[in-house]
């Protein structure tokens, strides 16, 4: 199969000649030794038509595409301080959506330091082999060998029987002001063969790292169950989980807790954002590619220790475990 080139100027004033004569798109096509679809594209570009293409005009609207090409050009090239702000911000750990919105901070009339988080990651994952690009992308968050394809399109997914939507859960979840609500997750494992359950607790951001030992949804269900069950009565008021179908048994983690489970919406993560920031925490005492079938119980709880014992920027810098024991003692001196 032949590599595709792009209409010449003599292929243009033979489609326009042809067209005159009244010629098909397919008798075109086949004196080019074209496609079809190639011809009719041509022909439809520009708003124009069979009646009014005009070869010049065409060629003229083919050159001013061609230079808007940025087929092997990037912004970073030619602008050495924007390339030097970003590479000192990633070795900071920084994000690059976190960097792109700094910039608007730093520079906020100069709009070549401007630049999109996804350029960012375009330059860093076009970068030729080396030190360099082996540096910047140990530098991401998920330090991917690779950028993945970004999906555009949207599978067809199985609903979860009897779910309940997140629009039917309490307001006062969203104020965080009363404790007690949870939001859960799966971290999946290397080859896709294993898996760590994670809970957090919106107000406190106390975290529950949660042995299972497959992600059959019967498993999954009793795995949280068991782990909830020992939580004081006040703090088990409600979960919310994305639809994954590990939590396809929700009726029966109800059963055993009598905690309702709330779905948030397909592809929405910022509906569980507590709960997907804390996993990325989570990343740095089990990197990905982690066999979770080959972590004990025992280096499972001490993370969690490890993560609910460190302050906290979000609550003053104090630990999940000291404002988590004080909502409960407050609690039950008001009860008293």
């Amino acid at each position: 199969m032949k590599n595709y080139k792009r209409l010449s100027d003599l292929e243009r004033e033979e489609i326009s000649r042809m067209l005159s004569q009244g010629c098909s798109f397919q008798g075109i096509a086949k004196q080019l030794n074209r496609h079809v679809s190639t011809v009719s594209r041509e022909v439809g570009a520009g708003s124009c038509n069979k009646h009014t293409y005009r070869a010049a005009k065409a060629q003229n609207r083919a050159r001013r595409n061609a230079g808007k090409r940025k087929v092997g050009r990037f912004k970073l090239d030619g602008n050495q301080k924007l390339k030097f702000y970003i590479c000192e911000k990633l070795k900071l750990k920084w994000s690059p959506v976190q960097i792109a919105e700094e910039l608007k901070k730093d520079y906020p009339d100069n709009m070549d330091m401007r630049i999109s988080p996804e350029a960012i990651y375009t330059y860093i994952y076009v970068l030729p082999r080396g030190a360099l690009k082996k540096e910047l992308t140990s530098c991401l968050r998920q330090n991917r060998k690779r950028r993945h394809k970004q999906s555009r399109g949207f599978k067809i997914e199985r609903k979860i029987e009897d779910m309940l939507s997140i629009e039917e859960r309490p307001k006062e979840v969203e104020d965080r002001i009363i404790p007690g609500h949870w939001e859960g997750d799966l971290i999946i494992g290397k080859n896709n063969r294993s898996a760590l359950g994670t809970l957090v607790e919106r107000t406190t951001r106390t975290t529950i790292l949660v042995p299972v030992k497959s992600k059959e949804a019967k498993v999954v269900a009793k795995s949280f169950a068991k782990e909830v069950k020992k939580l004081p009565q006040q703090m088990k008021l409600s979960m919310t989980y994305d639809q994954g179908r590990e939590m396809a048994k929700h009726k029966l983690f109800t059963d055993i807790t009598g905690v309702k489970v709330y779905f948030a919406h397909p592809r929405s993560p910022w509906e569980r954002g507590t709960n997907e920031n804390t996993n990325g925490l989570i990343r740095q005492f089990f990197p990905k590619g982690t066999d979770f079938n080959k972590v004990s119980r025992y280096e499972v709880k001490k993370a969690q220790h490890l993560l609910n014992g460190r302050p906290r920027k979000v609550l003053g810098f104090q630990k999940p475990y000291e404002v988590f024991n004080q909502l409960i003692n407050q609690r039950c001196c008001v009860r008293s």
